[in-house]
């Protein structure tokens, strides 16, 4: 991954080996148009921000790649379990914007799907075969709940997709190193058969620091991706003020940057 410039947008850029269908990666806070503490390149819509600030920076992000803000497409984000599955073109896809789901799988060219985070994991897939992309917003409960996994699974049973083809990003999120949970957390996890002890460490009484990237990780290397096709960021959004909008850091009171990937017309 390395930070790069598209129009007016600086974002983090992901390189799928053999793939050239694609574009994708993970926007920062810079180069767009909202205020205090919304600075600057807010693309949540389920913020306090103003909303023609908002839609603004979504404008921005769009034409940076070549498509009108109509061809933007994110949902509801709910910490659910449901996938939006996009197979046929769309005259106006802005009523996806009010539909509850946390990732979103499409075969339809020059579209940019998308998921907005702040702490959470934003995951984009790519199969170069069956053209064939998903974005997928994983916090906690997502993680816990292997929506990753059910994903690729979504990919394959609806798309023929080979899991063993498939191509994946983990971007920017709040890292081991900011991300305390409790017990009810550990719950969630063991409860869907995960090692706890694999994927975090205890900080004190009843207390752990949960690696979310691992975790991921590791569900997509069970669901059937080659762990060198899977290229996870390192960087904690918490730690880097300067590039990243965090919930917990700022207190809620935060943007959203954003994770996205567009199938090129070939």
């Amino acid at each position: 991954m390395q930070m790069k410039r598209a129009g007016r947008i600086h974002y983090i850029a992901v390189d799928f080996p053999g793939t050239v269908c694609s574009t994708q990666g993970f926007t920062t806070r810079h180069e767009g148009v909202s205020r205090p503490p919304y600075n600057s390149l807010n693309l949540g819509t389920n913020t306090l921000d103003q909303q023609f600030n908002v839609e603004g920076n979504r404008s921005l992000l769009a034409r940076a790649f070549g498509v009108s803000q109509d061809a933007l497409v994110t949902i509801r984000q709910v910490h659910g379990s449901d996938i939006l599955v996009i197979d046929e073109p769309n005259e106006d896809y802005s009523h996806f914007l009010t539909l509850e789901s946390d990732a979103v799988i499409t075969n339809q060219p020059d579209v940019i799907i998308g998921v907005c985070v702040a702490d959470c994991v934003p995951l984009l897939l790519c199969d170069p075969d069956k053209l064939v992309i998903a974005a997928v917003h994983a916090g906690w409960q997502g993680t816990a709940g292997k929506l990753v996994s059910k994903t690729v699974e979504g990919m394959k049973s609806e798309f023929g997709c080979d899991p063993k083809k498939i191509q994946a990003a983990i971007g920017p999120c709040i890292g081991k190193c900011c991300y305390e949970v409790d017990m009810p957390v550990r719950q969630a996890f063991e409860k869907n058969g995960f090692q706890w002890d694999s994927c975090a460490e205890p900080c004190g009484e009843g207390k752990w620091l949960l690696d979310m990237v691992g975790a991921n990780r590791e569900l997509l290397i069970i669901a059937g991706l080659k762990a060198d096709a899977i290229n996870a960021s390192e960087m904690c959004v918490c730690c880097h003020r300067e590039l990243f909008f965090s919930y917990r850091r700022d207190k809620g009171e935060t943007g959203r940057q954003m994770g996205f990937i567009m199938l090129t017309t070939p």
